[in-house]
């Protein structure tokens, strides 16, 4: 959690936001809604014991691109750095679960009501096949070894990616992209609806990502909370704040 969770979990979003809305301009927060109604949090994808902190990033960036909200990392041993010259950011927008082994993350998934699976050759269910009317998880294993067998011993089972040249597998962020952008489209069409995120949670984000809009936002809505309870102290009026792109 850092000060923003934390000032959500004190004061609740519908505060937050109110502190930090009037200076976006109508059209951000459009995008911000527009984001929120086509985030998916029942189709997840876990990485394992990665080695190479690029093609990390770049699975970050190729979910959040792709509407998921959920992004699980487990650690057992060098903890994952998120690239920002890869993510460009965008791992600002999505929830980063951190686990120190893979049991314990597939284990909270299952859990949750997730049905997990490993990515591995030759896997009898296949990304185009593969049931998606319930919550799903997809473990990727590292650049070297795959999936671990503790790994693929506690998921429910595995899966392939169809492949159709000489080449026996694909780069790690690249199978994350060409997994994740498949089974959502079909995990939407199954749903009939573009997103999933429980009301409670959209709440929080909505707030979450309009403050990280604002330059000293915690500030800004600890202020505001201060002039709530003190007039004394009241927020002065501030202009509109130079948004990023």
């Amino acid at each position: 959690m850092d000060a923003l969770d934390r000032l959500i979990d004190l004061h609740g979003p519908d505060v937050v936001l109110a502190a930090v809305a009037p200076m976006l301009t109508p059209e951000r927060l459009a995008r911000i809604d527009a984001v929120l109604d086509a985030r998916l949090v029942s189709l997840v994808p876990v990485v394992e014991d990665l080695y190479d902190p690029h093609n990390g990033a770049a699975a970050i960036r190729s979910a959040e691109a792709l509407g998921l909200q959920d992004f699980h990392v487990v650690e057992p041993g060098q903890r994952f750095s998120v690239t920002k010259g890869v993510t460009k950011g965008c791992d600002r927008w999505l929830t980063l679960h951190r686990w120190p082994a893979i049991t314990g993350c597939v284990a909270h998934l299952q859990a949750q009501g997730f049905r997990v699976l490993a990515t591995a050759p030759g896997a009898a269910e296949d990304i185009e096949h593969v049931d998606v009317s319930r919550p799903l998880a997809v473990v990727f294993g590292n650049e070297h070894a795959g999936v671990t067998a503790a790994g693929v011993a506690a998921c429910d089972g595995t899966l392939a990616i169809p492949m159709a040249g000489f080449t026996e597998s694909f780069n790690l962020s690249v199978s994350v992209a060409l997994v994740t952008q498949r089974l959502a489209t079909r995990r939407r069409d199954a749903l009939g609806a573009r997103g999933d995120l429980p009301a409670e949670r959209r709440a929080r984000l909505r707030a979450r990502w309009a403050a990280l809009r604002i330059r000293g936002a915690v500030g800004v809505i600890e202020r505001h909370v201060s002039g709530q309870t003190r007039p004394d102290v009241a927020m002065q009026p501030q202009p509109r704040e130079n948004l990023d792109p």
